[in-house]
């Protein structure tokens, strides 16, 4: 063998080596899922806000002026959409941006934490007679099985005993006093006082005796029933 054969070949050394794979940790694993998943957390709540006004997807992507397609890619979190649209689809759920994107990055265990304060301030049918609701769950899967309000009352607030929607209601007053009705009987509520009663009979405030009113009100549905909302 010659001298020439046995020198080593300047090309082969300046190819690179071939690079073995990453280990990746349990830590950089589930760093990497939490990365794609603001676009998820909010199409979560997109569709949550959507769905609790009972709002098809077309009536909030004309609303926001995109696609209703688009808008069921952005719910399902497989698209991430720009600040524009998050601002329209914000106002097109009546909700400010940061209350669309305020799940973005929280934590996906199996409990939530609502500090006091937080909950996202929600559109019902009652907004528009002065009635403040603010979400305390944002429940996750295909249906709603159940919702939590806190709903404040004011002087600025309406009377309407006309409420109606699926499911049954459970409200408990924690200020204020409270005349309400359900169906052909009204009742007196006073702090402490709670009121469980069938959501398909009209019901709502008859008389706002002492306000602010604060009371939490819990809905919830039967396994094959959507909220219309009260």
């Amino acid at each position: 063998m010659t001298k020439s054969k046995l020198k080593a070949d300047p090309k082969a050394a300046r190819r690179p080596r071939p690079t073995p794979p990453p280990v990746h940790s349990a830590a950089a694993v589930k760093a990497a899922g939490r990365a794609e998943s603001p676009a998820i957390d909010l199409g979560r709540t997109a569709r949550r806000l959507r769905e609790s006004q009972n709002l098809t997807l077309a009536d909030v992507a004309g609303r926001a002026n995109i696609s209703s397609a688009m808008l069921s890619r952005l719910e399902t979190g497989r698209v991430s959409p720009s600040l524009e649209t998050i601002v329209a689809l914000s106002q097109a759920l009546g909700v400010t941006a940061s209350v669309l994107m305020q799940r973005v990055g929280a934590d996906d265990g199996g409990a939530q934490l609502i500090r006091a304060g937080e909950g996202l301030e929600t559109v019902r049918s009652g907004t528009r007679r002065g009635h403040t609701y603010h979400l305390l769950a944002a429940q996750r899967g295909p249906r709603k099985v159940f919702e939590p309000f806190l709903v404040t009352l004011n002087d600025r607030s309406e009377v309407f005993p006309g409420f109606q929607h699926p499911g049954v209601e459970f409200i408990h007053l924690l200020s204020g006093v409270l005349h309400y009705r359900h169906g052909r009987h009204t009742y007196v509520l006073k702090p402490g006082d709670t009121l469980t009663f069938r959501g398909d009979v009209a019901h709502g405030p008859e008389r706002l005796e002492k306000v602010p009113i604060r009371m939490l009100s819990v809905i919830i549905y039967a396994s094959e029933e959507d909220s219309r909302g009260a």
